[in-house]
């Protein structure tokens, strides 16, 4: 069946053994649309990011690059700046038709903490063809603080797929019409554009940018850190920022997005003639994201933002991304919001769950 797996499914394939792990599977772990990955017992400090390109193993390219070994048992600290490689506990056996695309969970995305997986043969990031079968691995470099973590830890995700299931512009439209994914006018070129909300009801605050030096952030540390030690609020009431170089900022969208029960999207940079800046490191919506059934009614996307090489004015209603959808195989069992554990739900400007709600 063409489209993205949804939980039912994605169960049936750990019972089936196209999904394995080194301990068993924890059943929340397993989301609407998609499902955890966790962090294995040892991580390696390399020298540089690299794929393990065509015809070889992770395994044998990490004898190139490997600077030290760290044992993640009883939590090991990874320092900002710095390049690891972390064996998984899961790996796959795909069957043929069913490929896979990985990405960093929302808090992650939100830490700056840039997470990325790669596979034997891999010559891509989160891109797993049909009909591998063979282990995972998670680069993970801090960029803006360093993160104590341990094994288990749940830092990136993977959804998979048969077959060909992104809409068309054609099929966006025709969907927005019937049930409408944004509280507003739909921008609908190559999926569903999103902008940036630089004018706030209320407030004068648009965002947060992180400091440049902080301490530790223990990731099982929920709601445990002020956000002024580690955060600076960015405020304007001119509906225009100027990003810094370097700088990560946490911002929101302008738009309500809205994920209806049979869909999954996943946010991509827009277009780069928009501006020398990333949008996002965590990309993945789930079915029910903002959906008024699973206790959302629109839900704004937060965006993480990192300037590249030149100052950039940032102005209110600017598109910096687009949302593109695709059809799930079925419809999932379980949404996003609905009696699970879903920290973003209704959510508009917002930092990661280890920070205390601004009071």
């Amino acid at each position: 069946m063409t489209g993205v797996c949804p939980n039912q499914q994605i169960e049936a394939m750990i019972a089936a053994g196209a999904i394995t792990a080194s301990r068993p599977v924890l059943p929340e772990q397993v989301q609407p649309a998609s499902l955890d990955l966790r962090l294995g017992t040892v991580a390696y400090r390399v020298r540089a990011s690299f794929l393990a390109g065509d015809g070889a193993t992770v395994a044998q390219r990490l004898a190139e690059f490997e600077m030290h070994r760290i044992e993640l048992e009883g939590g090991a600290v990874l320092e900002k700046g710095c390049v690891y490689l972390v064996p998984l506990m899961e790996s796959l056996a795909l069957p043929d038709g069913c490929s896979a695309v990985a990405n960093a969970k929302s808090s992650t995305g939100r830490l700056d903490l840039l997470t990325r997986m790669i596979t034997d043969g891999g010559a891509e990031f989160d891109r797993v063809p049909e009909g591998y079968a063979g282990p995972l691995y998670a680069e993970i470099c801090p960029r803006s603080f360093s993160v104590l973590v341990r094994p288990g830890m749940r830092l990136n995700q993977i959804r998979f797929r048969s077959g060909q299931a992104v809409l068309s512009d054609a099929d966006l439209t025709r969907l927005h019409a019937d049930s409408p994914l944004v509280d507003g006018p739909a921008v609908i070129q190559d999926g569903l554009g999103f902008s940036v909300d630089l004018r706030l009801p209320d407030s004068d605050l648009v965002g947060y940018r992180a400091k440049p030096h902080t301490g530790l952030i223990d990731l099982d540390r929920i709601g445990g850190y002020d956000p002024a030690e580690y955060w600076e609020e960015v405020r304007t009431t001119e509906g225009r920022i100027i990003l810094d170089p370097g700088a990560f900022y946490i911002l929101v969208s302008r738009e309500a997005v809205h994920i209806p029960p049979l869909y999954a999207a996943e946010m991509a940079p827009y277009l780069a003639m928009v501006g020398e800046f990333r949008v996002h490191y965590a990309g993945f919506f789930d079915p029910g994201f903002g959906h008024a059934g699973a206790g959302g009614a629109g839900s704004r996307g937060v965006l993480e933002v990192r300037c590249h090489e030149a100052p950039f004015v940032l102005e209110h209603g600017q598109v910096v991304g687009r949302l593109v959808y695709e059809r799930m195989a079925e419809r999932p069992t379980q949404l996003y919001g609905a009696g699970i554990a879903s920290n973003y739900q209704g959510q508009g400007l917002k930092l990661s769950k280890h920070f205390r709600a601004a009071s």
